[in-house]
């Protein structure tokens, strides 16, 4: 079921050897703890966290993501709220990758990688055929990886204004 617990093993490719990694469904009293997560990773690259507009999602997951057909989860390292990935539902077939976030300290272990397969077979699983995406240019390492899994460009009517590109993956 989407709303419980996924467990995610890497394929081995990471240098730091296989990750065994429990992806738990967020429920509305990890706000405060998620808003954290983001809007460090926000900041660090010189964006601007938005609660009263783009990050608005944050202060009701429940109703914004799993209510609604998609799926918001944390990774956790000793009970502290680590990663984030958000699977927030635009129609029937189609959904938006939000929030997919990891802060320093667990970068380069694989983790990124692992989030987004996690994201796409979730994706398919809630019975998406197309999963889109906004950015911004400062996160160069998360476009790589989006690239790296297929994602093209594309040009969306709307953008949050913290964003100049997105992308899109047919599954």
């Amino acid at each position: 079921m989407a709303n419980g617990a996924r467990y995610v093993k890497s394929s081995g490719s990471s240098e730091k050897g296989d990750l065994l990694l429990e992806i738990r469904a967020a429920e509305d009293k990890d706000s405060d703890e998620i808003k954290s997560v983001v809007f460090e990773v926000l900041k660090e690259y010189g964006l601007s966290p938005e609660p009263e507009n783009t990050d608005l999602d944050l202060d009701s997951i429940e109703k914004y993501y799993h209510q609604n057909g998609g799926f918001f989860g944390v990774v956790e390292d000793d009970g502290v709220i680590v990663a984030t990935v958000g699977i927030y539902r635009l129609d029937s077939s189609t959904c938006e990758l939000r929030k997919m976030y990891a802060l320093p300290n667990q970068r380069g272990k694989g983790l990124g990688k692992l989030l987004m397969e996690f994201t796409i077979k979730t994706a398919k699983e809630l019975g998406f055929s197309r999963i889109t995406l906004e950015t911004a240019t400062p996160l160069r390492e998360a476009i790589a990886l989006y690239q790296k899994y297929g994602f093209k460009k594309y040009d969306p009517e709307h953008m949050a204004v913290r964003c100049d590109q997105a992308f899109e993956l047919c599954l």
